[in-house]
């Protein structure tokens, strides 16, 4: 993995802070509307069925509506209850990108820079505050990456670091699918670098490698068997369901049944989207704008102007580097981006939409971030800093609308949000 030329100070302290952050902005109007909107229509309910044992939204994985049910039982069924556990993963997720990101580079303006422009993405933040699967999913995914790479940094802490990271991977699976890509990549990473420094004993030696001192036969336990088992385990509960059990010992009839209901949605939606409109911000999701709360009200799925668009020629350069010039940390930040983004291409699933480029987006955010520290290396720090500060101005200009704040005006104000036709 790459090293700078002169080593840098861990900036923990300053991961935390911007966490910390985060999330009092984040908790700022979290039960506000104070009502269902949007896809909490669909896991409120079935997270209120689960409390009582009874089988609902069974096309997605049990465990993002076991944690919402849990936060049920905890708070109370109410708006913020509800929504206090995303916010929670939001956070956890957020300072799991930072810990990830410095292991990976070693760069304390790469770290910071990175949780910064994820922050102020806006997919992260909106994530961050409704009660939907892809905040749990995507943090467990951070939490997994950030394990890896510490196992690679620390060989001598990477065996369970490596089960650690297994365990991640098979909740993160156990909320979403949409993870199942990048939970490939790392025992596919593990099996290339094996067969390139082992050769023919690529399978027991535990020389070489991402991690020394590991076999590719353990490193197929921890990244292969444990979070597949860790996976099925989270439909634990359903195994006892009074009506409606799922069978323990007939994974695959199940799974057969959950794509048959994933693909029978096909009606079309208003704000249903593609992949290629995903990379361009040509089109986001309104999750809502109503009156209500006593104003006028608005919360709408986009992606920052500024760094969702600056973030594409970032992954190019990613690309480059690490090929051209063996930046281990850019091209592995890189792939992750692809894979998690090409898997959307060409996917049969009938109807989709922006918040599915909750994964592929934060790495972008993390391609942007190394290609901003880059910068910085070479003396250009006033660009570098340009990067942050007009992420943040977009964010803060884009604050009221992505919020639920009070908005004035009524249509005019609708209007002036539009940048796009295509926002509409």
């Amino acid at each position: 993995m790459h090293r700078p030329a002169e080593p840098q100070r861990d900036p923990l302290a300053w991961c935390a802070i911007i966490t910390l952050a985060f999330m009092a902005l984040a908790w700022h109007r979290l039960a506000i509307p104070s009502q269902i909107y949007f896809d909490e229509v669909h896991y409120v309910p079935a997270a209120r069925k689960m409390l009582a044992l009874v089988q609902a939204n069974p096309e997605h994985p049990l465990l993002g509506k076991e944690i919402i049910a849990a936060g049920i039982w905890l708070f109370g069924d109410r708006p913020l209850a509800w929504r206090i556990p995303s916010w929670l993963f939001g956070g956890l997720g957020l300072f799991a990108i930072g810990r990830a990101l410095w292991w990976t580079t070693q760069r304390r303006f790469a770290t910071l820079a990175g949780m910064a422009l994820v922050a102020t993405n806006f997919a992260w933040f909106i994530q961050s505050r409704i009660t939907m699967l892809d905040m749990f999913m995507a943090s467990f995914a951070m939490i997994a990456l950030w394990q890896l790479a510490a196992a690679v940094r620390q060989p001598r802490q990477g065996r369970w670091r490596l089960a650690l990271a297994g365990i991640m991977l098979g909740l993160a699976m156990g909320t979403k699918w949409s993870v199942i890509a990048v939970a490939l990549l790392p025992g596919l990473t593990f099996l290339a670098m094996k067969l390139h420094s082992q050769g023919w004993r690529f399978l027991h030696s535990r020389a070489g490698g991402p991690v020394p001192g590991i076999s590719l036969i353990e490193a197929g336990i921890w990244l292969g068997v444990v979070p597949l088992c860790v996976y099925w385990a989270t439909f634990a509960p359903a195994f006892f369901y009074p009506a409606g059990a799922i069978d323990p010992l007939a994974p695959l009839a199940h799974h057969k049944w959950m794509i048959e209901l994933q693909d029978s949605v096909k009606k079309p939606h208003p704000y249903a989207t593609v992949w290629y409109q995903w990379l361009i911000n040509w089109r986001g999701v309104w999750y809502l704008y109503q009156a209500v709360d006593g104003a006028q009200r608005g919360i709408v799925l986009i992606g920052n102007p500024f760094s969702m668009l600056v973030g594409l020629p970032a992954v190019l350069w990613a690309l480059w580097a690490g090929i051209r010039h063996r930046r281990w940390d850019a091209l592995a930040v890189a792939l992750l981006f692809a894979a998690s983004f090409g898997m959307w291409i060409g996917n049969s699933k009938p109807i989709q939409f922006y918040y599915h480029y909750l994964l592929p987006g934060t790495f972008l955010m993390g391609c942007l971030a190394l290609g901003l520290d880059e910068l910085w290396s070479r003396g250009q720090r006033w660009l570098a800093w340009g990067g942050l500060v007009a992420a943040a101005a977009m964010f803060v200009h884009f604050y009221p609308i992505i919020s639920a704040a009070k908005l004035c005006c009524g249509r005019p104000s609708f209007e002036y949000w539009m940048w796009l036709a295509s926002w509409r």
